[in-house]
Formats: C-alpha cells, structure tokens, sequence
C-alpha cells in the first residue's frame, strides 16, 4: 500500500511541492502542540516553517488504508497554483505517516461567517459578494485553467478557506478527480461530496450524466447560503415555505417581492439579489440546464438588472434526508 504511494509520487514529474521527512513534520508543528480542527480524513495542526511563514499541517487518519484521498490531494492541488485555490506547500510519506502542509489561513473557514458564531466577525454584504466571485473564480480554473480538468466534487462552506484579507481560497480536494479537458462525461461507481451540497445526477442517473456541472450545482448551493446566510435546509423554520430557501427565494422574486433584509444599503440589496438569482440557475436539476463557471463569472460581475429568472428549482427526496455535514467516503476503485 504505501509502496504504491511512493510508486505514485515517482512519477509525478510536474508536483509544485516539497518532500519533508516526518522528523521535520514533527519540529514545524512542535510535536503537534496546536490543533486547527478534525475532518473525514486528518487532523489539522498549526506549523512554522524554517523560512517563517506559518502553516497548516494536515496529518492523515490510519483508517484511510489506501491512501486514495491523499494521493488525489497531491496529484490535484500539487500541479496548481492559482490566487482562488489554497496552496499546497509539501507532504510527507514515511511508513504509515503521510501529512500534507498547506499555506496557514488566518480567517479559518467560510461556514464561521455564514452561520455566524459566537466571536466571530459578521461580514458585510459586498466581502460576501468579493467572496462569492474569488470561489466561483477559483472553480473555473480548475475546470477550465489547467492542462487537466480537475472535478473538485466536494464544494461547501467548510472547504472554503479565508486569508487575511478575507480572500477565499477552494481546500481539501480528497474526493477530486483528474480528466482529459475533452471529457464531458465522466465515470464514477459510487456518489461522492457532501449531503445538501451534492448534485441531483450522482443519484438519479436519468436526468444527465455526471460531469464538471457537478460542482456548479455545489457552487450554487454554497452561494445561495452565504447570500441568505442561513442554511438551505432548516426543517425546523416557522414557516412552512422557508424550510427548502431556494425555492421561497424563487417564489419571493416571482412575486415581485423584495428579500428582507435589516441595515442593508441598495448596493447590498442588489449584492444578494444579483447572487441568489445565480444560485437559482446554478442548481437547476438537469445538468444541461446549469451554466458553466466561466458563465457564472460573468453573470456576477455583470448587472442584475440583465439577469434573467431561471425555472423554478425544486427539491430532490435526498436533500430532504441530509443535514449538509455528511461528507460520502467513497471505495478505493474509484
């Protein structure tokens, strides 16, 4: 198993990242003093590189036997280098002990600032917007901006990390997939992502085959939380209709109501209207009705005046059943 990892990274000629040997893992985070956070496949710890800059280490749960999840992160996030997708500075194989060191975020992730918690700063609506334009900015570089196309598959608000200035940058890309550019539709044996984030077509295989509007269908159900800055599913929400956001969204506009919103300037209102409308198309059912993330740019940097409503979305039984947290492992022949 690990000789297959070491057989892997031999040939991977183009990797932007350095070796480190697990002593030197061990010294950068203080023999592990500083933990960031835990998630399906590692536990996360604060370091210090020899040169200065602070990093996150990220150290791979023995459990994840075939190491599918860390060799898709280096094959992935290790070729790239783009201001939108967070930076992979090395890793570590040695033995059983396989770490990955990204670039220190100081901001954490997203969800803190949709979901809002105690101690943490409320941003305003256009840093949401900016935040919203740099993810969807991010997502088209890996669909359209490298020599492969990288399906992320995993597109939610924990995997969005933050800089100092608020910048958001795509992490964790365990669940990713390389393809030829070329390829429309692609081949997975199993769903794979987050339950509330995953698109309609990795269950139900007759409305389309699964392909990069996967992650458009993610993005859109990541915009239209951070747009409403509630989650999209909240069964226990007083009113009947705002339990599935979405579509009271949908029908609010068709009504030709405004979205109530406290302390909001007319730019912020044309903010969050001009990025709900976009989620609207973005999580479209059938794939082929969904715009591609070069579309979605424009679309947000555009103005909301042009922007036309989409059908009305509606819900799929699997959303009803997820609580948005669940990330899907799936099987090693993927």
């Amino acid at each position: 198993m690990y000789q297959s990892i070491e057989d892997f990274l031999q040939i991977q000629s183009n990797l932007l990242t350095i070796k480190y040997s697990y002593s030197e893992i061990k010294k950068m985070t203080n023999k592990f003093k500083e933990k960031l956070g835990e998630g399906a496949y590692g536990t996360v710890f604060k370091g210090k590189l020899r040169s200065g800059p602070f990093v996150a280490v990220k150290m791979m749960h023995k459990s994840m036997a075939s190491g599918q999840e860390f060799i898709s992160e280096v094959s992935t996030i290790g070729r790239i280098h783009h201001v939108n997708v967070v930076q992979l500075i090395g890793f570590c194989v040695e033995g059983s002990k396989r770490a990955l060191i990204y670039e220190f975020m100081i901001n954490g992730s997203l969800d803190k600032y949709i979901f809002l918690q105690e101690g943490t700063v409320s941003l305003t609506y256009k840093q949401m917007f900016n935040i919203s334009l740099g993810v969807a900015r991010g997502i088209d570089y890996l669909h359209r901006g490298c020599d492969m196309q990288i399906l992320h598959f995993d597109i939610k608000p924990h995997n969005i990390l933050l800089d100092e200035n608020f910048n958001p940058k795509i992490s964790d890309f365990g669940l990713a997939k390389l393809y030829p550019t070329d390829d429309s539709i692609v081949s997975i044996t199993a769903a794979r992502g987050t339950m509330g984030y995953m698109a309609p077509e990795l269950f139900y295989k007759n409305i389309g085959g699964v392909s990069y509007k996967a992650d458009v269908y993610s993005y859109g159900m990541l915009l239209m939380e951070m747009a409403g800055r509630r989650k999209n599913m909240n069964p226990f929400e007083d009113h009947l209709s705002q339990i599935y956001f979405p579509t009271w969204v949908y029908d609010q506009f068709n009504e030709g109501n405004d979205i109530e919103m406290q302390d909001a300037s007319e730019e912020d209102r044309r903010f969050v209207k001009k990025m709900m409308i976009v989620a609207l198309w973005c999580i479209q059912m059938k794939p082929a009705d969904r715009p591609a993330m070069n579309k979605v740019v424009e679309m947000l940097e555009g103005d909301v005046e042009l922007l036309q409503m989409p059908p009305r979305p509606f819900i799929a039984p699997r959303e009803i059943a997820g609580d948005g947290f669940e990330t899907i492992r799936i099987s090693s022949d993927i």
